[in-house]
């Protein structure tokens, strides 16, 4: 079926609408990159000049070797007890020979 010679003369009146539209379109993704581009090196810029906020350091140098004294007798009962669990617990036979050789055979 071909076209006929109305049909035509509809689809030329309209094409300069599409071509129109279809620049605009081009245009709008363009200005939309280029709107994004700038509030990206806007935000970059507020960052550079932003004064970072102190992160926390934790306790004083002082502090930390008063922490050490006063942990200093805890580990050694702490150690106590961990030994005393490893002997509660039930100990495991293992074979002394178990991994010492290699069977090469075919």
């Amino acid at each position: 079926m071909g076209i006929a010679p109305i049909d035509l003369q509809a689809i030329f009146s309209q094409v300069d609408k599409v071509g129109k539209a279809q620049a605009a379109q081009r245009e709008g993704q363009a200005l939309h990159q280029a709107m994004l581009g700038v509030q990206l090196q806007k935000k970059t810029e507020e960052n550079i000049q932003q004064v970072n906020e102190a992160q926390n350091t934790g306790d004083g140098a002082e502090k930390v070797g008063d922490q050490k004294k006063r942990q200093g007798g805890g580990s050694h009962e702490k150690n106590k007890r961990e030994a005393q669990e490893e002997e509660n617990q039930v100990s495991v036979l293992r074979d002394p020979t178990l991994g010492n050789t290699i069977d090469i055979s075919l």
